[in-house]
């Protein structure tokens, strides 16, 4: 349908003041809008301009068990040049390996991860880009 694109995904988190910052200072996202109590919602730019993650508390609703679901289930993905370099750094900065650096039949390289909320992260490197800027 002509004029229909993706503007953002959004997660119903516990800390999205701090999850934001996480994600800005660790993942390279920049803060476009936000508004205060008590929803506190970031919407943050990823560097490419290409995509927009909406994080915030919004208490008319509850904050899901991000531990309980799958990986599978629900992650974003990240590209990433040097995905067990990027494991690395995020692990300094509080985030967990679920499953270590992997390579697909295809040759894609993947990371699974969780960042300190326990949001699913993934990292991967594809052996042929699917976005442009990738």
């Amino acid at each position: 349908m002509p004029g229909m694109n993706i503007e953002h995904f959004a997660l119903q988190v516990a800390h999205p003041v701090a999850m934001a910052d996480w994600y800005v200072k660790h993942l390279g996202f920049s803060i476009v809008r936000s508004s205060g109590e008590p929803v506190n919602a970031r919407f943050l730019l990823a560097r490419n301009g290409a995509a927009m993650l909406e994080i915030y508390r919004n208490p008319k609703a509850s904050v899901p068990d991000y531990t309980a679901i799958d990986p599978l289930h629900l992650h974003i993905a990240f590209y990433s040049d040097n995905p067990a370099a990027d494991r690395d750094r995020l692990v300094k900065a509080g985030a967990r390996v679920v499953e270590d650096l992997t390579k697909t039949p295809g040759g894609d390289e993947l990371v699974m991860m969780r960042d300190p909320w326990s949001t699913a992260v993934q990292l991967v490197k594809r052996s042929q880009p699917m976005l442009r800027g990738s």
